[in-house]
C-alpha cells in the first residue's frame, strides 16, 4: 500500500473518530445545561472539521489507488521490455505465462511501448513470436523479415506487411 492511500485511511478514521467524540461531548454538555444554540454551533464546527478530514482522506485514497495502478502498468511494461530485449525473440504465449497476463494484454503493452518510443522490433501475431530489433536495422529494411515481400517503412510507429501481417515497430 502506498503512503497516499495509508494517509487517506488515517484521515478518514481520524474524521470519524472526531465525529464520535464531538457527538458524545455535545450530548454530555446538553445534559449539563448547554443551550440548543450552543449545541448547534458546536455540531456545526465538528461537522466542518469532520467533513474536511474525511473528504481529504477519500481524495488521497483514490489518488493513491490511481498511482498504484499506474505503477503496476509501468512495471509490466518494463518487465516485457527487459524480457524481449534480453532474449531477442520470445513466444507470446510463453511471455503471457511468464508475466501472468493474456496475449491481448501483451499486445496492448507492446503498442504502448511503441507509442512511448522505447521499443523497436517486429511481430507476427498469427505466428505468436515477438522480436526485438535495432531501430536502425528496421529503418533500412526493404523486405519483410517473415515472408520476404517488399515493404516500405515510412515514419515512426507501426508498419504492417500487407502480405503476411507482420507488424514492425520503430522506436
Amino acid at each position: 500500500m502506498n503512503s497516499a492511500r495509508l494517509l487517506g485511511i488515517i484521515l478518514m478514521v481520524a474524521g470519524f473518530g472526531i465525529a464520535i467524540v464531538a457527538g458524545l461531548f455535545l450530548a454530555v454538555q446538553v445534559q449539563n445545561g448547554l443551550t440548543g444554540g450552543g449545541a448547534v454551533v458546536g455540531g456545526g464546527i465538528a461537522f466542518v472539521i469532520v467533513t474536511a478530514l474525511v473528504g481529504a482522506g477519500i481524495f488521497l485514497y483514490v489518488k493513491g489507488g490511481q498511482a498504484t495502478a499506474q505503477e503496476s502498468e509501468m512495471q509490466k511494461q518494463r518487465q516485457l521490455l527487459d524480457i524481449v530485449k534480453s532474449r531477442g525473440q520470445v513466444d507470446i504465449t510463453d511471455l503471457a505465462i511468464e508475466m501472468k497476463s493474456s496475449a491481448e494484454s501483451i499486445k496492448q503493452i507492446v503498442h504502448q511501448l511503441v507509442g512511448l518510443g522505447v521499443f523497436s522490433g517486429y511481430v507476427n501475431w498469427d505466428d505468436g513470436t515477438l522480436y526485438s530489433s535495432d531501430a536502425r536495422h528496421l529503418r533500412d529494411l526493404k523486405n519483410c523479415e517473415k515472408c520476404g515481400a517488399p515493404i516500405q517503412l515510412v515514419g515512426k510507429g507501426v508498419v504492417k506487411c500487407k502480405f503476411c501481417g507482420t507488424e514492425y515497430f520503430l522506436a
